[in-house]
């Protein structure tokens, strides 16, 4: 049996799973670089009985799942993964199955948008780099009490995004397609309609699902309608603004900035312009990473396949 475990970014899957106890027929191969789609990872992954992938890094359409002949199961970290084609799977008989986190990791998310969020009203990453080259108070910092925050989505880590807004003084707002005035009250929060919350809010953190319906949720218009000063930080999907006119907006200095985790392309590429503007901060897709997650992902993963090698598969997904 021939694993093939992939984005291993930080090079862990080893150590954190025991794969020994899959037994001497199960040959392991960790791949810690993002294989380009097209030909090099049909040709890499073809060999492979088993793939195990990291929650929506390298994409599995339809056409992937045909390249794969050999494939017989499927292991994402996370209970779903939306970038997998589940029936393309089933038809070709590839079990597909998830291998659950760390319920502790629930809120590093919104822990991350708040470290993007102060670095930015804070000037941080600039101040940083000033301070290396001898140079000293070259911006002015933001207080963030009395800003209103808007919270976009107001779920378990929306929620969590406004309980600290809250404790940090701030008018925090929320909307959702599906958000109540009294969800929002039991938040502590008051509920707006998306553009009021776009045009009044002086820091917005998205936290929805990527669906067809939220796609693109923050567009032209809600862009357009941000205060000059106001921050933008999404660490849930790229997929969730129109990056096109988040990129103009950023250019033009027409809001204050954004904070990112979550890219159109990941691993975003090196000479992507985004990496040239002074008025972002920028993380590798951060949000879900601990160590704490990362060990129950892999050694769920390798539940699964024991599972699956004995008979009896679990967290099916391909149902």
């Amino acid at each position: 049996m021939k694993i093939a475990v992939l984005d291993d970014y930080h090079g862990v899957a080893g150590a954190y799973a025991d794969w020994k106890t899959l037994g001497d027929d199960a040959k392991v191969t960790t791949f810690p670089h993002y294989l380009p789609e097209g030909l090099e990872r049909d040709a890499a992954l073809k060999p492979f009985d088993v793939i195990i992938a990291m929650r929506e890094r390298t994409p599995f359409p339809a056409s992937q799942i045909a390249a794969l002949p050999n494939l017989k199961l499927l292991v994402t970290t996370g209970l779903k993964n939306n970038a997998i084609d589940v029936p393309a799977c089933v038809a070709q008989g590839i079990a597909v199955c998830g291998a659950p986190g760390s319920p502790d990791a629930n809120f590093a998310t919104s822990e991350l948008a708040w470290t993007l969020l102060l670095a930015l009203f804070k000037n941080l990453p600039y101040e940083n780099e000033s301070m290396r080259q001898g140079q000293w108070q070259t911006r002015m910092p933001v207080p963030l009490a009395g800003k209103r925050l808007g919270v976009v989505g107001l779920g378990r880590l929306g929620a969590a995004m406004a309980r600290v807004g809250l404790a940090f003084g701030m008018d925090v707002v929320a909307w959702s397609p599906n958000l109540t005035d009294d969800k929002a009250a039991e938040a502590g929060v008051k509920r707006v309609e998306k553009h009021e919350l776009f045009a009044t809010s002086d820091a917005i953190s998205l936290h929805l699902v990527l669906s067809a319906r939220s796609r693109h949720v923050v567009d032209a218009a809600a862009i357009d309608a941000m205060k000059p000063g106001a921050f933008l930080v999404n660490t849930s999907r790229a997929g969730l603004v129109d990056s096109d006119a988040l990129m103009r907006a950023l250019m033009a200095h027409k809001i204050g900035g954004a904070g990112l985790d979550v890219f159109d392309q990941e691993p975003l590429p090196a000479d992507h312009p985004i990496r040239t503007l002074d008025n972002v901060v920028l993380t590798p897709h951060l949000g879900y990473v601990s160590e704490d997650n990362f060990r129950a992902f892999y050694q769920n993963a390798l539940a699964a396949v024991q599972a699956w090698k004995a008979g009896k598969p679990i967290n099916v997904l391909s149902k």
